[in-house]
């Protein structure tokens, strides 16, 4: 259990943090209400009324979901680049195997045109 001490102590030094910075702000934060504020904020343009429940285009979750996935891959490939040595060709092989079913994924929504901006 003392190896987890170090983890337990850190986690709830975040969380203190985080609800701490949370609590001052709104405590010591200015509360002048305006239109303005109230708005939501679309890039500097005015904002445009939205359908019923603001639904978000579907184009959107993709372009999300295509980011997740890369992240993801970048998240394999930093340790297998760190035990590149170790691993061998048996390493070697496996990552190819990964970043071959990467690209063809990639390379099915670039063809059906997610990642098109129009």
């Amino acid at each position: 259990m003392h190896l987890y001490v170090p983890i337990l102590v850190l986690a709830a030094l975040a969380a203190v943090f985080a609800v701490g910075s949370v609590v001052m702000s709104s405590q010591t934060g200015p509360r002048r209400r305006n239109r303005a504020k109230l708005d939501s904020y679309e890039c500097g343009i005015e904002p445009t009324p939205q359908a019923l429940g603001g639904r978000f285009p579907v184009k959107y979750y993709i372009t999300a979901m295509l980011f997740i996935v890369f992240d993801i891959e970048i998240i394999f490939l930093y340790p297998w680049a760190i035990r590149f040595d170790a691993m061998g060709w048996f390493g070697l092989a496996e990552m190819g195997l990964f970043l071959l079913t990467v690209f063809v994924a990639y390379a099915y929504v670039w063809r059906r045109g997610g990642l098109d901006w129009d």
